[in-house]
Order: C-alpha cells, then sequence, then structure tokens
C-alpha cells in the first residue's frame, strides 16, 4: 500500500500560557461570594462600566489575590485609578461615559 495523503509527524510544540488573562479557575467557590454580586451588576446595566460595577470587581479581584488564584498585583495595573481625582475625564480619546477603553 502506498501512504501518500497519510499525514506526516505531528508538530510536537508546548502550549505557552498569556501573560495575563489566565489563571486558574475557582473551583472550591472560595470567591464566590464576591463574583455572584459582581456578574449581577454587569447584567444588571447591561455590560456598561458603571462604578458600582468597577468596586464589586476590585473586591473580586482582591480575593483572587488573596487566596492565590492569581498573581498579586497593583489595582492600577489592572486598570483601577488610586483614588477618584485620578479618573481621565468623560470624552478624553474620543470615549464615552461607562465605555471599556482598552
Amino acid at each position: 500500500m502506498s501512504t501518500f495523503g497519510a499525514p506526516g509527524p505531528l508538530p510536537t510544540t508546548k502550549p505557552v500560557p498569556p501573560q495575563r488573562g489566565s489563571f486558574p479557575l475557582d473551583h472550591d467557590g472560595e470567591c464566590k461570594t464576591f463574583m455572584t454580586p459582581y456578574l449581577a451588576c454587569i447584567k444588571k446595566v447591561k455590560g456598561v462600566n458603571e462604578d458600582q460595577c468597577r468596586e464589586l470587581a476590585k473586591a473580586y479581584l482582591t480575593c483572587r489575590m488573596d487566596r492565590n488564584l492569581m498573581a498579586k498585583d497593583e489595582m492600577k495595573n489592572l486598570g483601577f485609578a488610586e483614588d477618584g481625582s485620578k479618573k481621565q475625564p468623560v470624552g478624553e480619546k474620543g470615549g464615552v461615559k461607562g465605555e471599556l477603553v482598552w
């Protein structure tokens, strides 16, 4: 028989995780008390980046960092300003209130 059309050896590459955005799942539900209100808030405001949801997100991320479910990092590196006075004004860079800007 001929091996014409048969696949050759498959490449052996090792997957590399992304630098951000990949972290262990919370299988034991350690941060579920923070996650549930955050997801409810996001659903209520239809995905708009509201201040009330940002505070819940901050609490959820803090919980994950405290329990080693994600790497510890400063909140400013995760998109949270130190205080309200450092917020970017609405309209700068063409944004609108509540819009997520990456």
